[in-house]
Parts: C-alpha cells; structure tokens; sequence
C-alpha cells in the first residue's frame, strides 16, 4: 500500500516509518529541503518527495504523483512555547498546511482510503471533568493548541461534507526522545545521570504519560481500520502524575542524590492543570491499549541515555 508520511524525519515519524516498511508498505517520506534528509530515505528504503505543506500548488503536484492510499500527517510546528512569539507561523503551517494536504488527498487521489492526522492533548485546556472524553469541548490555551484545533475542525468538516475518510488521533505527553532534551523527561534523566543540579519549572501540573512505542503503535492500530475511520481518539494511559512525583520517581530509577531547584523555568500563560486522558474508546473500539507502564517507560529512557554517554565518553 502507498503510505505518505509527512513529519517523517522526527521524534515519532522516523520510528513509525521504519515499523511501516517492516510491514510492507511502499512509504513515501514528505520533507522539506534540508541538508542530509536523504541518508532517511537510503535507511530505510524510503522514497523521499521533496515540498513545504504551504505550498498549495507543490503539494497538489506532489500528491497527484504519488497517488497515496494512506496518509498519516504527522509534520507541525509543535513547540508550545514558540508558539508564543511566532503565532502566525505555527498557524500557517499546522492549519493551512493540513488544509492543503487534505484537499490535495481529496480531489487528486483516485482511491483514497484513510488520512490519518496527529492531534495533541492540548486541545483540551483546562478541564472540570478528569479523565478527560473525546466528547469534551475543546478550549485551546495556546497558539499551538488552537492551530491543531482549526485543522481537526476542518478535518471533521470534509468528513461531514465529502465523507472524507479521516482519524483523529489525539496523543498524550509522549517521552522516550532520543535526541531532544527540551521536554520534562527527558531533561530530568539526563541531568541526573550527569549529576548535575537538577533545574525545573512548575511542580503542580498533573500529565499522562505515553511511552514513545505506544505512541508509534497508536498509528499503526488505526492504519486501513475501518473502525477508525471518521473517529478521534485519545491514546494515552489513563494515569495521571504530577511533575513532582514524576521527578521523584526519576530519581529513584537513576539513583540520583542531588539536589532539584523548582520553578527556575517559567509557566507558559494560561498552562494547563491537569490532562490526564480516557482512553476507553480506543480499547473499545480498536483493540488498543498501552503496552509500557510509566515504571518500563522511564527505565528503557534511562537505559538509552546511559548507553549515549557510556559510547561518547
């Protein structure tokens, strides 16, 4: 099946096409140009198409050449905090981008089966009921949010006008980055396995935290289901922790005996309290739950990050 990817050279696109070839699937990697995307493509046996999702003509070009069955959108600008001071950029690329490929997939694609687009959490904001419901309104707090928000509306709207065949897939706080050490997570272990004084934000906030290859599995659940079709779902875990406990728990899985300095990074306006997800309908209609408890999560994390510094040291 032709499978195009955009968002393929990242945290979850570079994994989820590599499970995607492991199956089978002819995948053609969406990328812009930049210097040594390539090297993915000769990886992994992938062919690479070269375009920016802005580009209305380029991408109609591109998607008519390809012809793609399946999509599965994953490419956005999802920082929250750049968000802030670059809204009209991270508007222009997560909504007029998913905007384009949609139609682009709609009115060029003689047998198009199933658009599969990465949502976030943070659509939810701030909610009284917890865990929170596909149902639940959404009330954005960020620049980013609301960009995400504007392409699944205009998803849900081609569903409703054209049956457009699209899934929703809403993940939770994902970790297990192998790169980046920007996110909760990831900064906390690397920190402390460097014994280094441990420097955080806000303690209070309560997330629910997927494990990378759940994340990934979540796509390949939905691939070609007919039971997704149409559908939003929430993959999370269902549990919520608070950032302290969860740099606790850090510090008890690394052995860390220093010292944490809370607050040193400053709250994003209007950040969220608690979001910590249901994931009821997912298990209910497709067959999909999380595989990794947070405890196997962290300790795979902790593992690679060790490995990394035992081969650079």
């Amino acid at each position: 099946m032709n499978v195009l990817v955009t968002g393929g050279t990242g945290f979850i696109g570079s994994q989820l096409i590599h499970k995607l070839v492991e199956s089978g699937h002819d995948v053609y990697s969406l990328e812009r140009y930049v210097t040594g995307r390539y090297v993915l493509g000769r990886k992994h046996k992938v062919k690479t198409v070269f375009g920016d999702l802005r580009d209305h003509f380029v991408i109609r070009k591109i998607v008519r050449a390809v012809q793609p069955e399946v999509v599965i959108h994953l490419a956005a600008i999802s920082p929250v905090s750049y968000s802030y001071d670059h809204p009209m950029e991270v508007v222009d690329a997560n909504f007029l981008g998913t905007m384009n490929l949609a139609e682009s997939c709609l009115r060029e694609v003689h047998h198009f089966k199933h658009f599969l687009c990465s949502g976030t959490s943070e659509e939810y904001g701030n909610q009284e009921i917890i865990p929170i419901k596909e149902t639940a309104e959404l009330r954005p707090n960020s620049p980013y949010s609301l960009s995400k928000v504007a392409a699944d509306k205009y998803l849900q709207y081609m569903r409703d006008a054209y049956d457009f065949p699209m899934t929703l897939l809403r993940n939770f706080n994902t970790y297990g980055r192998k790169n980046n050490t920007h996110f909760i997570v990831e900064r906390a272990i690397v920190q402390m396995l460097q014994q280094k004084l441990v420097e955080l934000g806000d303690p209070k906030p309560v997330r629910d935290l997927e494990y990378v290859d759940d994340h990934v599995n979540s796509y390949m659940t939905c691939l070609n289901n007919d039971k997704a079709i149409g559908e939003v779902f929430n993959f999370c875990t269902g549990r919520g922790i608070s950032i302290a406990q969860l740099v606790e728990l850090i510090k008890e899985l690394t052995g860390f005996e220093g010292k944490f300095i809370w607050n040193t990074i400053p709250s994003r306006p209007l950040d969220v309290d608690t979001l910590r997800g249901d994931n009821s309908k997912a298990k209910r209609l497709l067959g999909w739950e999380p595989k990794f408890t947070l405890e196997e999560g962290l300790q795979l994390t902790i593992d690679f990050w060790k490995k990394k510094f035992a081969e650079n040291s």
